[in-house]
């Protein structure tokens, strides 16, 4: 009841994420149930059952980490003195951030229920073409009935992880003292009467999150240089790496492990990247907006540093499956995903990039002491859109070229002919 009625008095920008989060629930738990209906439909194949299963666990994933990303994001779920006076402390607002959670994600998931079993023809026709059609319901599974059991668990997969997941990242952890990642507003120790004038969050701190770069660029090494062993045998064709019609028949564990350990590889680098990115900008003898955009990115790199690399393995990621993909039917085109599959790419892409956003906003609000600081001490409201307009294309420098050159190489070892 306390979650519906902060729903009710949040910011239409509150209420506006909190509805992506239940669409992107929605996306998930969908596909989720076209794999149950392609083990009701084909009992003989449960190798391409369990592959249609394995490929939602990335919808999944980009799902639960967009859902825990609102929640660090919503101002219902930072200390105040109206929650501690209502007994609500650190711990008890990480529950409620979960249980808000998982009622969003709930929401989601029943309408992705209706309108499963809408196309399937289970409860009356569809005014869709593609339903209208009957391949709908042979996609599906319309031709053999429904398993309860296993859509209800499904169904519930997606509210139970996400909620969990936010309150076991919400909980309270004891903080060290000079923690690189900036504070959100209202959180730790309280603010001072007095506006202060410090420079602190300019300066550049050790980041314990920039020191984890040499163990992401080894997990990225060891990804591509295990995809690269596979590559030397019979390795499975193009088509089947990225077809979501569960053809798993070639491919080997070492593909799969290869691609795991770049992703994680990638997100783990995130931070390190970032904040490498922040020390570029800032050397030598900078200007101004450079060393502003610069001093705010490394500080920053802890907060937004595991999304930018999330949208980074994304990137690489679908640039691989386009070259895949071209090298399997050719680049006439003719050849397409796949609904299902399109409905994936898509949910993913905007998981991350929604994501990004998220992080960037907490930033923003994280350095509102800042900005006013230094509006105060004669910055120009120019400069500072300056500097975040800098930042976002010194990101997006780096980071393409990243991107493309993960997609090339963790590719290669299966376009060569």
């Amino acid at each position: 009841m306390l979650s519906l009625r902060l729903a009710r008095g949040s910011h239409p920008l509150v209420l506006l994420r909190r509805s992506l989060v239940a669409v992107a629930a929605a996306g998930a738990s969908f596909l989720l149930l076209t794999a149950l209906g392609f083990a009701a439909n084909h009992p003989a194949d449960p190798d391409g059952a369990l592959a249609r299963l394995l490929w939602c666990v990335v919808p999944l994933a980009a799902t639960v980490q967009l859902a825990m990303s609102v929640a660090r994001a919503d101002p219902s779920t930072r200390p105040g003195a109206g929650f501690a006076a209502a007994g609500l402390g650190p711990a008890r607002l990480a529950l409620l951030a979960g249980v808000a959670t998982t009622t969003a994600c709930a929401a989601g998931s029943a309408l992705a229920l209706l309108a499963f079993l809408h196309l399937r023809g289970d409860v009356g026709g569809s005014w869709l073409l593609w339903a209208g059609s009957g391949a709908a319901g042979r996609a599906l599974g319309g031709e053999r009935p429904l398993p309860l059991v296993g859509a209800v668990t499904l169904v519930a997969v997606v509210p139970v992880v996400a909620g969990a997941a936010t309150a076991a990242g919400l909980w309270p952890r004891p903080s060290a003292p000079g923690a690189g990642t900036p504070r959100r507003p209202g959180a730790g120790a309280p603010r001072s009467a007095v506006p202060t004038v410090a420079t602190g969050p300019l300066t550049p701190v050790p980041h314990r999150a920039a020191s984890a770069l040499p163990w992401g660029v080894a997990l990225l090494a060891v990804g591509l240089a295990l995809e690269a062993y596979a590559g030397r045998g019979a390795h499975p064709s193009p088509g089947a790496l990225v077809s979501l019609s569960g053809r798993f028949g070639g491919s080997v564990p070492e593909v799969v492990g290869g691609w795991v350990l770049t992703v994680a590889g990638l997100v783990l680098a995130g931070p390190g990247l970032v904040h490498g990115c922040g020390r570029l900008l800032a050397m030598g003898r900078p200007r101004p907006l450079r060393l502003l955009a610069g001093r705010m990115l490394q500080q920053e790199a802890g907060l937004i540093g595991r999304p930018v690399g999330v949208l980074c393995a994304v990137a690489a990621g679908l640039y691989g499956a386009l070259r895949l993909h071209a090298a399997a039917h050719g680049r006439s085109g003719a050849d397409s995903f796949g609904p299902l599959t399109e409905l994936g790419v898509v949910l993913v892409l905007v998981c991350a990039f929604t994501t990004v956003l998220n992080a960037a906003l907490e930033a923003r609000s994280a350095r509102r002491r800042t900005t006013a600081a230094l509006l105060r001490l004669g910055a120009s409201a120019r400069l500072l859109r300056g500097a975040a307009v800098l930042r976002g294309a010194a990101l997006l420098l780096l980071l393409a070229p990243v991107a493309w050159g993960v997609g090339q190489l963790t590719t290669m070892p299966f376009t060569q002919s």
